[in-house]
């Protein structure tokens, strides 16, 4: 069985490391404190950097390459379930006419 992954808002990721940055704690005692992973504020910090604070991604807010990713994922599933059922309609035709 899968474990299930936490998403956060862009808020509380902003929230929690300005925390780590500003409280003069340690990470991991802000971390803690949050009840996430101290891993979970240093991937946190290094999107920030790389994204800018407006673009890290987050609940509902995606990179355009990851929309795209998700949007030809989405049509793929529907074009192989088109697939299936038309292969599934052939069968039976076929089979009655024998």
């Amino acid at each position: 069985m899968g474990k299930i992954q936490k998403v956060y808002t862009r808020e509380f990721k902003e929230e929690a490391v300005r925390l780590a940055q500003t409280s003069g704690k340690p990470i991991t005692q802000v971390a803690r404190e949050l009840g996430i992973s101290d891993t979970s504020i240093h991937q946190w910090r290094k999107e920030f950097a790389q994204h800018g604070q407006e673009n890290v991604p987050g609940s509902g807010h995606q990179t355009p390459l990851e929309e795209e990713n998700r949007r030809l994922k989405r049509e793929l599933e529907r074009v192989q379930q088109e697939r299936d059922i038309l292969k599934k309609g052939v069968s039976i035709f076929s089979w009655e006419s024998k």
